[in-house]
């Protein structure tokens, strides 16, 4: 008995070690960029504060909201700039238990699921949010002035991040799906008008109420889908041949 519970008791101080490591990694960022707290949120909003009318800044209609507001956003950078260290604690968790050819499946998916990650970022940062925020002060209605409230845009630009992030990550999901044997590319291929109403549906759930946020999240979508297709094809002919072989 004593030598069963001895590896659940290493396995899990090494569990809280690895945490401890990813949290430190989170909480170094924090105070690293907590000094900029405020340049930092300035850069985020550059996309609203460009296309605010001649005279209007955003406001803050909480009391401690010029405080908490830029706070929180350096947090969600420090998460979201610390997720190769958290994915790598996790992975030298997980690693040592896994055979050389998961590994070798398993590594090179991590690495590009950060990647995608990472692009999706950039894509809602560089794409959508310039074209969002020429689009809402565009339609609000006369006499009626476009002055976010700041607290209100970190929840719409966090959503748009993270929407966008786990978006990117489409291609991973197929091509773990199809590698698996959970099902195959010729299905999917076939399903596609499902998979394309599907994709509609999530993109308007997760994105801000304006067409123009839903459609450019819908198309990435349906692209990354596509491109999950092709490789997963790819690669479940590649390991039929090594199979064959």
């Amino acid at each position: 008995m004593q030598d069963q519970e001895q590896p659940l008791v290493s396995h899990l101080v090494e569990l809280r070690s690895r945490l401890l490591k990813a949290v430190l990694a989170v909480l170094l960022l924090i105070v690293a960029m907590f000094p900029f707290a405020g340049k930092i949120f300035t850069l985020i909003a550059k996309p609203v504060l460009d296309n605010l009318s001649q005279g209007t800044e955003m406001i803050a209609t909480g009391v401690l909201a010029p405080f908490l507001t830029p706070f929180k956003m350096i947090i969600i950078l420090a998460v979201i700039i610390s997720m190769p260290i958290i994915i790598y604690q996790i992975w030298a968790f997980v690693a040592p238990g896994l055979y050389k050819s998961e590994k070798r499946v398993a590594l090179p998916i991590l690495i590009s699921s950060i990647i995608l990650f990472y692009l999706g970022c950039a894509f809602a940062y560089f794409v959508v949010f310039p074209i969002l925020f020429v689009f809402l002060p565009s339609v609000a209605p006369e006499g009626v002035t476009y002055m976010p409230d700041i607290t209100n845009f970190l929840d719409t630009v966090v959503r748009l991040f993270f929407a966008f992030g786990l978006a990117f990550e489409i291609p991973i999901a197929v091509i773990l799906l199809i590698s698996m044997g959970v099902t195959t590319a010729d299905k999917l291929a076939t399903a596609r008008p499902y998979v394309i109403i599907g994709i509609l549906v999530v993109a308007m759930l997760i994105t801000p109420p304006d067409p123009s946020s839903q459609v450019l999240l819908a198309i990435p979508m349906w692209i990354l889908f596509e491109f999950g297709l092709f490789m997963g094809k790819a690669l479940r002919k590649k390991n039929k041949k090594t199979e064959a072989g």
